[in-house]
């Protein structure tokens, strides 16, 4: 069963998801609207969001899904992104409770994303020799 946040602390997934995508080579946060996202090099590759009231949902993650999305797509928390970029295999996620989140669901989502953006030298390095994310490295199994 995959891990999931504990208790009410919304602010606390949401920092969780950000941090986890920020352990991947060259990544950096912006916040080009009113929100946060993290790009590698000048390419977005995840979409966050400041929840401003935890009624309506708790977390909400933006990933590009090459290879999962149409499988994704059949949760009930998730949804093709607008602006026309489902189309392109974008996926919106929103959670209304912190302890409804999959967090090792969303890291693998975060990685496919990742991966999908990131240029390919970039990517072997955030790989690494042993094919594990450089982002899981000390990470608790």
């Amino acid at each position: 069963m995959a891990k999931s946040a504990a208790g009410d602390g919304c602010g606390e997934v949401q920092q969780e998801l950000i941090d986890f995508a920020l352990g991947f080579p060259e990544a950096w946060v912006d916040y080009p609207w009113d929100f946060p996202v993290v790009k590698v090099r000048k390419k977005i590759f995840a979409f966050f969001d400041e929840p401003a009231d935890s009624s309506e949902y708790c977390a909400l993650l933006g990933v590009k899904l090459p290879e999962t999305s149409e499988v994704m797509l059949l949760e009930p928390w998730a949804e093709p992104m607008g602006h026309n970029l489902g189309k392109s295999g974008w996926v919106t996620m929103r959670f209304r409770v912190a302890g409804d989140v999959p967090l090792d669901l969303l890291f693998d989502l975060i990685e496919e994303s990742y991966v999908a953006i990131a240029p390919k030298k970039l990517v072997a390095e955030a790989l690494g020799g042993d094919g594990e994310p450089e982002a899981r490295k000390g990470e608790g199994t």
